[in-house]
């Protein structure tokens, strides 16, 4: 059985999943849930944690200094089992070593370390990637959190927003065949507002490289709303199937591969090298309103 664990206050309970770390529950004192619940009709997932890729490679396969390894969408953390390392009524951490089998597809020695923790009404999920190994060590990093869409007690005829706290119009990018296509398409917001509409996502993600900031609000309007903010996170992304009940805000610090750029893992967007000992730390909170 899957080990899945809960923290608590007096506003927020929360539970996490050993495998992927994942944020499996959000829910309010009230007793509403906001978090999708991985419905296997439309998506599985509720909040994979992308390491050491975001999003894919060309033919599922990945060169590292010249090296092909294999290396499935979004990488392998969500999909492993961590050990659940600290717990207290209010927070927990999770942390994944390289073993054989991660070294078998990423050559690296890592701790990923992964802390929920509670304060109010606020939850913050963060994430140190640590480069225990003697060589350079090339990633890339992203949250998938999915969020109820329509939001708790509104509907399908309540307008939801996505409102940049910059007031930015950032240029959209998207994807083919799952791969970036780098061509910049205009902004669908407008002085930082975005309504949602499913068929914004006909064409898979929308994908803003840089400029959507790190603060963010999703709405219902005349109803609630969830501040995000994310720490070290220049890349946003906006995801759901078409229909599905649910909308996926994901800050990363690494993109897919890009068509025509080949698979190696030092020529993705925005991938980041940690020296031998270094370790580099990402985050997003979310706090409920309403």
């Amino acid at each position: 059985m899957t080990e899945t664990i809960t923290i608590a206050n007096d506003e927020l309970t929360v539970s996490v999943s050993a495998v992927g770390a994942e944020t499996r529950s959000l829910t309010t004192a009230d007793g509403r849930e906001w978090m999708w619940n991985g419905d296997p009709e439309f998506w599985t997932g509720r909040a994979p944690i992308l390491f050491p890729i975001v999003g894919k490679a060309p033919d599922d396969e990945l060169t590292i200094a010249g090296k092909a390894y294999p290396m499935k969408q979004h990488g392998f953390a969500r999909r492993a089992t961590f050990t659940l390392a600290e717990k207290t009524r209010t927070a927990c951490r999770f942390e994944l070593n390289a073993s054989d089998e991660t070294r078998a597809v990423y050559p690296f020695d890592f701790l990923l370390s992964v802390t929920h923790a509670l304060d109010g009404s606020k939850l913050t999920v963060s994430v140190t990637v640590e480069n225990q190994g003697g060589t350079p060590m090339p990633f890339g990093f992203g949250f998938h959190p999915a969020f109820l869409w329509p939001m708790p007690g509104m509907d399908a005829g309540h307008v939801h927003h996505v409102t940049l706290e910059n007031g930015a119009e950032p240029a959209m990018i998207r994807l083919r065949d799952g791969l970036l296509d780098l061509t910049p398409l205009p902004s669908p917001f407008e002085d930082g507002v975005l309504p949602l509409k499913h068929s914004d996502f006909a064409a898979d993600a929308m994908v803003f490289p840089e400029g959507a900031g790190d603060r963010l609000t999703f709405s219902a309007e005349d109803g609630p709303a969830l501040h995000f903010a994310f720490e070290n996170l220049p890349n946003l992304a906006l995801w759901t199937k078409v229909g599905a009940p649910y909308v996926c805000i994901e800050p990363w610090h690494g993109m897919a591969a890009a068509h025509g750029k080949g698979p190696a893992l030092e020529d993705r967007p925005y991938t980041q090298t940690l020296a031998p000992g270094k370790s580099a730390r990402f985050s997003w909170s979310v706090e409920v309103d309403g």
